[in-house]
């Protein structure tokens, strides 16, 4: 049951971020979106990731690489958006 809780909250979290970044991807604009946010995720997320590793916690081991996965990909779309913004 432990185990279930956390793979069930690791999805709800990855769909939440994974929607932002799919809504970020469809959109032209990026205002107001930093990518501060998506550096500190990142960054977050490999120490997570690293931590997670050296605990054995598998739940956390892929939460936090889909993360870090996640937190690559909103920085790359926010670059994009933000250096096609500034050539047109």
């Amino acid at each position: 049951m432990t185990e279930l809780i956390g793979w069930v909250s690791s999805l709800i979290l990855l769909a939440t971020l994974t929607g932002q970044n799919w809504k970020q991807w469809r959109s032209d604009s990026v205002a107001g979106v930093s990518k501060w946010l998506w550096i500190g995720q990142t960054a977050a997320s490999i120490g997570f990731t690293s931590y997670s590793v050296l605990l054995g916690n598998w739940v956390f081991i892929a939460t936090n690489a889909l993360l870090l996965v996640n937190g690559l990909v909103g920085f790359v779309v926010v670059h994009r958006r933000a250096k096609r913004a500034r050539s047109v």
